[in-house]
């Protein structure tokens, strides 16, 4: 994957708030990344012609059993492993939505690749629906991964609401301002905003005219610190507009035990239990948005038993359960090489 260092050229690249710091051990950085709007959002890509060359060196080095490429249309590094892997390849697709990010792209200029893959996954099935007519059939079906904290309490909260996300049109976010004001003059809860770059928040409220009384803007977080947020909080809201294939947000505040006021849309509807775990309401509007949260924070009752609800359905996502299953596609894919190399 990407690495971006600390230094004059990272800032220029990324000005905004991220993980500049040095990478884990078992990340073999290949190359710094750039910012391409994709799918009505904004990922961070390699483009560097550099970093192919660095990735067939990592190829001769390490020996791979199996390579597993998550969006395999995006350039360029994921189009140049299906291309040069040295063995066999799975793939993960995301994307899901009117917006298809790479697909159309990837398939006029590099389609036949999809040729070489061996295992497809999709995290959802509006992920696959979106996957299928460019990269092929068939998909299994693994959602994304968490990890549950071990102790959690649905109580003992401190009455305030979390969002997680960049300032993305996707993400809602103006629809989630608009809302709060009466929000917090009804309920007194605090906003914390999280992952969103806090100049370019006080832009867009200084651009449309929101207030932002009653909210933090904490900007990236380290995953212990998103879990104390989490465990803390008495809501998660995710006002998303579309384009999201799976709820990682939510399944995330799940975890923790902590109910969700989220947009209606496919990606959210299928994690949230038929309303068992939070409340849904029709996305972009903003006064339902604003009476499902005020509901639940003046609803301490229910709120915890919707909290511990949410724990429970988050056991079917924990990397536990989804590790075994990504283990056991790589067993099976990396057997006839282990054969091959065994009898040679």
């Amino acid at each position: 994957m990407g690495h971006d260092p600390p230094g004059r050229l990272t800032w220029l690249l990324h000005p905004k708030q991220g993980r500049h710091t040095q990478p884990p051990e078992y990340v073999i950085p290949v190359g710094r990344s750039v910012i391409v709007p994709a799918n009505a959002s904004l990922p961070n890509i390699i483009l560097s012609p550099q970093s192919m060359v660095r990735m067939r060196r990592v190829w001769e080095r390490e020996r791979f059993d199996v390579v597993h490429v998550h969006e395999p249309m995006a350039p360029v590094l994921s189009a140049f492993a299906l291309a040069s892997a040295p063995c066999p390849v799975v793939v993960t697709c995301h994307s899901a939505g009117e917006r298809l990010g790479w697909y159309p792209l990837g398939r006029a200029l590099w389609g036949v690749l999809a040729k070489r893959i061996d295992h497809r996954i999709a995290v959802s099935d509006a992920a696959r629906r979106a996957a299928e007519p460019y990269v092929g059939a068939p998909f299994e079906i693994i959602p994304n991964g968490i990890e549950l904290p071990a102790e959690f309490d649905p109580g003992n909260r401190n009455g305030n609401v979390v969002f997680i996300g960049r300032n993305e049109p996707r993400k809602g976010l103006p629809v989630l301002l608009s809302a709060w004001r009466d929000v917090h003059r009804r309920t007194g809860a605090r906003l914390r905003l999280v992952g969103a770059d806090p100049l370019s928040i006080r832009w867009l409220a200084r651009r449309q005219g929101f207030s932002l009384d009653g909210i933090d803007l904490l900007g990236g977080l380290s995953e212990d610190e998103l879990t104390g947020e989490l465990h803390a909080a008495s809501l998660l809201v995710a006002p998303s507009l579309g384009g999201e294939s799976f709820g990682m947000v939510l399944t995330r505040a799940f975890a923790c035990a902590t109910p969700v006021v989220a947009s209606d849309i496919e990606g959210y509807a299928q994690v949230a239990d038929h309303g068992e775990t939070g409340m849904l309401v029709p996305p972009g509007d903003s006064r339902a948005l604003g009476a499902a949260m005020v509901a639940l924070l003046e609803d301490e009752e229910h709120r915890r038993e919707l909290g511990a609800a949410a724990r429970a359905a988050a056991e079917p996502y924990s990397w536990d359960r989804i590790g075994r299953q990504l283990l056991g596609v790589y067993e099976r894919l990396a057997a006839p090489a282990e054969a091959v190399r065994a009898a040679a």
